[in-house]
C-alpha cells in the first residue's frame, strides 16, 4: 500500500513538471520576443539617457544633464503641459461617454443595438491614417464640411483655418482622439453591464430603488473592474498621442500641438539626439506608472 502511494506521488509530481516543461515551451516564443523588444529595450533607454548619445560617434556619459536640461526646456514644458491638456479632457469625456452609451445599448435589441455597436467600434478597426485622412478633409480651411456647415447656418463669418490656428489645433486634436478611442470602451462596458448580476437588480427595484439607485449602488460595483482597466487604457492611449499629431499638424502651429510622444521622435529621429530623446520616454513612462498607481489604489475595492 504504502509502495503504491509513493509510486502514486512521484508518477504525479512526474506529470506535473512534463506539463510545467510544456507550458514554458509553448510561452518561449513569446517570452523571448518579450524579453528582446520590451525589457531590452526598456533598460537600454533608461541606460541611454544618462549619455550625449547621437549619430557617427561615441556616446558621452554626462549624468544628469539631459534630465535636468528637459526641465528648462520650453518646448517640453509645452509639450507637457499639452499632453495633460489631453488626458485631462479626453480620459473623462471618453470613459463618461462609453459608460452612457454601454448603458443605452445595453437595453437595446434586435439588430439596431448591433448596428449602433458596429458604428461606434468602425473607427477601432479602420486604419489610423484612413480616419485621420477623413478629418484632415473635414477640417480643410478652403472646402471642409464644418467651414461649409458654418458658413451656411450663419455661425461662421469666413472660413477658419482650425488646424493652422494655435486656438483652434489642439482642441480639433482632443476631438479626433475622444471620437477614435470610445470603441472599445463602450463595447466593454455593453459586455460589462450584460454581466451585471439581474437578480441583485430585480430585487433593489422591488424594494423601490429608482434608476439611478439602481446604477450607483448595484451595477457600478459590479463594473469597477472594467472601469478600472478603461481609465488605464484610455490614459496610456492619450499619454501616447502621436499618430494624430504627425499625420495632422506636426505640433504645429508654433509648437501649440507638440505632444511627449511626438516632441520624443522629433528629438530622437529628426535631431538624432538619441539620449535627450530616451530621457524624455523615461520621465513620459515615470508619469504614466503615477498615475496607473493612482487609478488602482482609487477604483480599487475596500
Amino acid at each position: 500500500m504504502a509502495a503504491s502511494k509513493k509510486k502514486n506521488g512521484v508518477s504525479s509530481k512526474a506529470l506535473t513538471r512534463r506539463e510545467t516543461i510544456a507550458g514554458y515551451a509553448f510561452m518561449l516564443p513569446s517570452l523571448v520576443f518579450f524579453l528582446g523588444f520590451v525589457i531590452y529595450p526598456m533598460f537600454q533607454c533608461i541606460i541611454t539617457s544618462f549619455f550625449d548619445s547621437t549619430m557617427n560617434r561615441e556616446d558621452i556619459f554626462v549624468g544628469l544633464a539631459n534630465y535636468k536640461e528637459l526641465f528648462t526646456d520650453p518646448v517640453f514644458l509645452g509639450a507637457l503641459k499639452n499632453t495633460f491638456i489631453i488626458v485631462i479632457v479626453s480620459v473623462p469625456v471618453t470613459c463618461i461617454f462609453s459608460l452612457w452609451v454601454g448603458s443605452v445599448l445595453n437595453n437595446m435589441t434586435g439588430p439596431l443595438c448591433s448596428l449602433f455597436r458596429c458604428v461606434f467600434y468602425l473607427p477601432v478597426v479602420t486604419g489610423s491614417v484612413a480616419v485621420t485622412v477623413v478629418w484632415k478633409w473635414m477640417f480643410n480651411n478652403y472646402y471642409g464640411i464644418f467651414n461649409y456647415l458654418g458658413k451656411s447656418t450663419g455661425l461662421l463669418e469666413k472660413n477658419i483655418n482650425w488646424l493652422g490656428d494655435e486656438k483652434y489645433a489642439l482642441g480639433c486634436i482632443i476631438l479626433i482622439l475622444i471620437t477614435t478611442s470610445v470603441g472599445q470602451p463602450i463595447v466593454l462596458y455593453v459586455s460589462a453591464l450584460n454581466n451585471v448580476d439581474q437578480s441583485l437588480v430585480e430585487a433593489a427595484q422591488v424594494d423601490g430603488a429608482n434608476h439611478l439607485q439602481v446604477f450607483w449602488k448595484i451595477k457600478w460595483a459590479q463594473i469597477k473592474p472594467t472601469t478600472l482597466y478603461i481609465l488605464v487604457i484610455t490614459t496610456i492611449n492619450s499619454f501616447q498621442c502621436f499618430a494624430l499629431i504627425q499625420l495632422l499638424t506636426s505640433g504645429g502651429p508654433n509648437h501649440s500641438t507638440d505632444t511627449i510622444m511626438y516632441y520624443i521622435y522629433h528629438t530622437a529621429f529628426k535631431l538624432y539626439r538619441y539620449g535627450y530623446g530616451n530621457a524624455m520616454g523615461v520621465v513620459l513612462a515615470i508619469i504614466i506608472a503615477v498615475l496607473s498607481a493612482i487609478q488602482f489604489k482609487v477604483t480599487s475595492e475596500k
